[in-house]
């Protein structure tokens, strides 16, 4: 027997409504959520896709978030939005403070959305392509809990911290990159613990500094920055962009949401939108036309470009549904009872 089972689109996009709305979230953050983990789960992203859900319903559980938030738009400068969560999840601000951004952009050239005090769990990738889906270039980032250990160091300091930025093409899916400035997401390593599996060497040290293949263990001890001193250069400016610049806290004063309540997992997100016509005029559509040969030149190598196996398995969800593991159907469908 299969350890696996396949739904369509619309029944997972069921489900996730069903078990969000019935462990307290409103209508309007169940729409929001599930269109960020389905999308993931459709793009066979399985580290932010329904399994996300678990951690949503346990951090309400944990009082790590209000469900019922409604978010508080501030049209703050002439290309900067502030959106103030109030402690609900990132993801109905986004959607709620979007059509500011997208219209301050056009308008300006450049803007900015900044999102506040909330609790985040979702990838970023989906944001930046909405706004990629408008025309726009985007830049998204944002800092998590002290996860990750600055290199040359032992004990978590910084967040995964993870950057997304999707370029619009002419033609077809645009060009897209997410991904955490840890070595991997702390998803990956939640995904091998539950599923009783070693993690490679170099993705993690144990709460004594020494590299771990051991899932829990690294869940105790600190992940690793990607690429050495870069990617911990890389994840400060995370932490400096998406907390004080926007006013909001860094990532090691924020700690996860608690049995015991006392977790306090709310922070920043920053969001940057780019116009090409607002830049270049009559001459944007010839530009973006010349960006292509970058694109051609990679593929012309033999190289894949990043998001690329996303958007086949996209192709593949729409055609046949999503494919996931029955254990995690069966839990999602008992908290949904």
């Amino acid at each position: 027997m299969s350890d696996d089972i396949t739904i369509s689109l619309q029944e997972a996009e069921t489900l996730s409504k069903k078990v969000l709305i019935k462990n307290g979230f409103s209508q309007a953050h169940a729409d929001a959520i599930t269109k960020s983990v389905l999308a993931a789960q459709r793009d066979e992203c399985h580290s932010h896709g329904l399994y996300r859900l678990i951690g949503c319903v346990q951090t309400a559980l944990n009082g790590g978030v209000d469900t019922d938030a409604e978010p508080s738009i501030t049209d703050q400068a002439a290309s900067v939005v502030k959106v103030n969560a109030n402690k609900g999840c990132s993801l109905l601000s986004f959607e709620l403070g979007k059509p500011m951004l997208i219209e301050k952009a056009k308008a300006n050239g450049i803007a900015a959305l900044a999102i506040n005090n909330s609790f985040h769990f979702s990838a970023l990738w989906s944001e930046v392509e909405a706004l990629s889906a408008e025309g726009l270039v985007a830049l998204a980032m944002t800092p998590s809990h002290a996860f990750v250990a600055p290199t040359g160091g032992t004990l978590p300091l910084l967040g995964t911290n993870p950057i997304a930025f999707s370029w619009p093409r002419p033609d077809g899916t645009p060009y897209t990159f997410d991904f955490a400035t840890s070595v991997v997401a702390r998803g990956e390593i939640e995904l091998h613990r539950r599923a009783g599996k070693s993690i490679p060497h170099g993705w993690a040290i144990d709460d004594e500094g020494n590299s771990t293949t051991d899932p829990v263990a690294a869940l105790a001890g600190a992940m690793l920055p990607f690429g050495s001193y870069k990617g911990s250069a890389l994840s400060t400016m995370v932490e400096l962009l998406a907390g004080p610049l926007i006013g909001d806290l860094l990532g090691h004063e924020t700690q996860a949401a608690n049995a015991e309540k006392t977790g306090k997992p709310f922070h920043g997100e920053l969001i940057i939108a780019i116009s090409p016509e607002a830049f270049l005029g009559s001459q944007a559509e010839s530009h973006l036309k010349h960006a292509e040969v970058l694109f051609d030149s990679i593929l012309g190598q033999g190289a894949r470009l990043p998001s690329q196996r996303r958007f086949e398995a996209r192709e593949r969800s729409h055609a046949n549904g999503v494919t996931f593991p029955k254990a995690l159907y069966d839990e999602l469908n008992a908290l949904a009872d």
